[in-house]
C-alpha cells in the first residue's frame, strides 16, 4: 500500500511541477483563463484558478485555490482541491534548461476518489504519461520531453494533505470520508518517487483502511492509460 501512495503522491507533486511550468513558460502575459484552458487541454479535465501571481523581481510562482474536475466518464465530479501551490525557483538553473526548486509548499485540502458506473477509479493523470517505474526514471525522462525542462529536484518541500474521499457513483452507501490531517510535513532533496516514501507511509498510517480498497488489479480507461499504475 505504501508503494501505492507514494507513486500517487509523486504524481501529485509532478502535477503541481507541470503547473509551474505552464506558468514559468508563458511569463508575464498569462491570464488565469489561458492557463485554466491550457490545462483542460494537456489533461482533459476543467480547472478553476482562484487566484495566481508570478513574481516580477523575486523568482516565485504562486497558485492559489486551485480546483480539478473529473471527465464526463466520472459524472464531472471534483477530483482535486489544492489551497496552495508556492514554488521558489532558481533562475540561473532555469537559463540552463533546468528546474530546481528551492522551496515548494503544497497544501492539498481535499482528494477525491470517485467510482464510475463502469466501475472504473479517477485515480490517474490523463494525458500525462505511462506510469513511473520503480526509480521513477520514466516520469523524469517524460517530464523533460513534454516541458523542455530537466528536473534537477526540490531543495525544501512542505506538505500538508487535508481530507479523502471516495464516491461510488452506483452506490451511494459506499461513500466515505477520511480526514487524513497532515499539516506542514517537511522533506528535503526530494527527486523522485523513493524521496517521498516517509510521506507516503505518514499518509498510510492517517488514512487507516481508506486507501487498502483502493487497490487491486490495474485497469484500463477507455483511452488506453492505466488508472491504477502497478
Amino acid at each position: 500500500m505504501i508503494k501505492f501512495i507514494f507513486k500517487w503522491l509523486f504524481r501529485l507533486v509532478l502535477l503541481a511541477v507541470a503547473l509551474v511550468v505552464i506558468l514559468l513558460l508563458a511569463h508575464n502575459a498569462i491570464l488565469r483563463v489561458y492557463l485554466e484552458h491550457q490545462i483542460h487541454a494537456r489533461t482533459g479535465m476543467q480547472a478553476e484558478i482562484g487566484k495566481f501571481s508570478l513574481g516580477l523581481a523575486d523568482p516565485t510562482v504562486t497558485i492559489r485555490d486551485f480546483k480539478l474536475y473529473n471527465p464526463p466518464d466520472f459524472a464531472g465530479t471534483p477530483f482535486l482541491d489544492i489551497r496552495e501551490i508556492h514554488v521558489e525557483y532558481d533562475p540561473a538553473a532555469l537559463a540552463r534548461h533546468e528546474l530546481h526548486i528551492t522551496l515548494m509548499r503544497f497544501n492539498l485540502g481535499e482528494i477525491d476518489v470517485v467510482k464510475n458506473q463502469a466501475g472504473q477509479t479517477n485515480v490517474f493523470f490523463p494525458r500525462l504519461g505511462a506510469p513511473a517505474n520503480k526509480a521513477g526514471g520514466n516520469a523524469g525522462k517524460l517530464f523533460t520531453k513534454q516541458t523542455g525542462l530537466e528536473f534537477k529536484g526540490i531543495d525544501v518541500l512542505n506538505v500538508s494533505v487535508g481530507t479523502a474521499r471516495y464516491i461510488d457513483l452506483n452506490n451511494q452507501q459506499n461513500n466515505r470520508t477520511q480526514i487524513i490531517g497532515i499539516q506542514n510535513c517537511v522533506l528535503k532533496n526530494v527527486k523522485s518517487p523513493a524521496d517521498l516514501g516517509g510521506l507516503a507511509a505518514f499518509i498510510a498510517l492517517r488514512g487507516g483502511d481508506f486507501f487498502k480498497s483502493m487497490l487491486g488489479p490495474p485497469r484500463q480507461s477507455p483511452g488506453g492509460l492505466p488508472l491504477i499504475w502497478p
